[in-house]
């Protein structure tokens, strides 16, 4: 059964094997996500080089997305590894305190004190644990604890409301990305942007890391600080796609808030013509169990119904017992919730104005194949802009996208409906588009009799250049 919804999977201890990673690619995994805020760089690259030997045998393109750690403010350790925090009692936040106690505890972000004032509310551990700040003194941050709880070693800080002025890209992730671009890694996940300056500056340093390597990754902005919520349409400018990182957003906005938040985000990404990952906690209880809840399953669904790109599984296939079980699981929501979905095509097209050739061309071929039944659209694409167009829009017609490029097949793992393959480059194009459909036919994704819609340009092998629509039945003369 086709499925339009992309998953990205965390891999990790309970994932890492050449024979684990060829399970979940077949259940169907589409892109591999290497969280660099857990181990070494030899780590990622031993499971770089798994990942693409797995890719290698399964005989389809995976990408993988590096995940940087950003600027996690954190509590230092405890002299016993935790304390217990008690409601109504005081406790001290202190930059200079090396190994804390049941009174204080350390600071790995050492200018914390400077951006808070009496009155701010700080949350600990996502926000299990609550503390009302009373005074600052010095580099002490003295806290009245409100919801108390256990408190172990490097737990995360959050301010309600956020406004912490920690730089989202740390000398960490500075070196971090020079690791993932010597991996040869496709997507650059950016924690913690504020701005589009945030991801201007990330996606320089990594163009230029990649640049003995010839390659330019996409750039993906994690949306989970308060303050990225008004500067949202300017960081989807400055970025290819977005991620609803629910997490840190819930503990800074309250969790209440997140639901409508996920809703915009994924609609204006789309209508920015970007892609959109939903994350955090999809299918939590299935780290240790092998079936979701309802309301796991709920929430995959109606990301689906959102119109989101991909759905992500984070310690689920990193850490938890049924890393495959749970990419099957969520294939079959995806596709089950796809079939509900209403196109709204003819909507969508109202009052729109294209300015582009290769854009009308995608949004023709995507009116045409609609009206017509056809039974797949087959893109000839160098860059997969036309792919990505045609995504925005959901019309039940699945897109396959055909390129010489590597760079450009895995980048297209994350767009919704497409699927892509990769062709021959050919510079006759009544013979690419042959071999096009052939290949298509060949997967099995169309058959004799069905209608199929092509979209080429002349001259071929030009990035931009799509210039041609084509409307054909297969098995009849070309």
């Amino acid at each position: 059964m086709h499925r339009a919804t992309k998953i990205v999977a965390t891999i990790g201890p309970a994932s890492s094997t050449p024979e684990i990673l060829l399970q979940m690619i077949h259940a169907g995994m589409d892109v591999v996500r290497l969280n660099f805020s857990h181990g070494t760089a030899d780590d990622h690259r031993q499971r770089a080089e798994f990942v693409r030997e797995a890719a290698r045998q399964a005989g389809r393109e995976v990408a993988i997305m590096a995940d940087l750690q950003g600027p996690k403010i954190r509590v230092g350790k405890f002299d016993n590894g935790r304390t217990t925090l008690l409601a109504g009692n005081t406790f001290i936040l202190d930059a200079d305190c090396e190994l804390g106690n049941d009174e204080r505890v350390g600071l790995d972000y050492k200018d914390l004190p400077r951006d808070l004032k009496p009155g701010d509310v700080l949350l600990l551990n996502d926000g299990l644990i609550v503390l009302n700040v009373q005074r600052v003194i010095g580099n002490e941050i003295h806290t009245v604890v409100k919801i108390g709880g256990e408190l172990s070693n490097n737990k995360g800080i959050n301010r309600q409301g956020g406004g912490l002025s920690a730089p989202a890209l740390t000398a960490k992730d500075m070196e971090d990305i020079r690791t993932a671009m010597s991996l040869g890694v496709d997507f650059i996940a950016v924690s913690f942007p504020k701005n589009a300056t945030d991801m201007e500056m990330a996606r320089q340093l990594a163009n230029i890391a990649g640049a003995p390597y010839g390659i330019k990754p996409k750039m993906i902005a994690k949306i989970e600080r308060a303050e990225a919520i008004p500067a949202l349409q300017g960081i989807l400018d400055a970025s290819d796609g977005i991620m609803v990182a629910r997490g840190d957003l819930a503990v800074e906005v309250g969790n209440a808030a997140v639901p409508a938040l996920q809703k915009r985000m994924i609609r204006m990404a789309r209508e920015s013509n970007k892609f959109v990952i939903t994350a955090t906690q999809m299918m939590e209880s299935m780290i240790h169990a092998p079936v979701p809840t309802r309301a796991e399953v709920s929430d995959v669904a109606n990301a689906v119904l959102d119109g989101t790109d991909a759905v992500m599984l984070s310690a689920e296939s990193a850490a938890g017992k049924y890393p495959v079980q749970t990419i099957e699981t969520m294939a079959a929501i995806c596709v089950e919730a796809e079939k509900s979905e209403q196109s709204e095509l003819d909507k969508d097209f109202l009052d729109r104005t294209f300015t582009r050739i290769d854009q009308s061309i995608a949004m023709g071929a995507l009116f045409t194949a609609y009206h017509l039944g056809a039974k797949a659209i087959v893109a000839l694409t160098e860059s997969g802009s036309t792919a990505l167009w045609m995504s925005r829009h959901w019309s039940h017609v699945p897109i396959f996208a055909l390129t010489p490029r590597v760079g450009s097949e895995r980048a297209m793992a994350l767009y919704r409906n497409v699927t892509s393959l990769h062709l021959d480059t050919n510079t006759d194009r009544d013979i690419a588009l042959q071999q096009a459909l052939e290949t298509v036919v060949g997967k099995g994704y169309a058959s004799r009799g069905d209608m199929v819609v092509l979209t080429v340009g002349e001259p071929m092998g030009q990035a931009g250049g799509t210039n041609t629509l084509k409307i054909v039945r297969v098995g009849e003369p070309y």
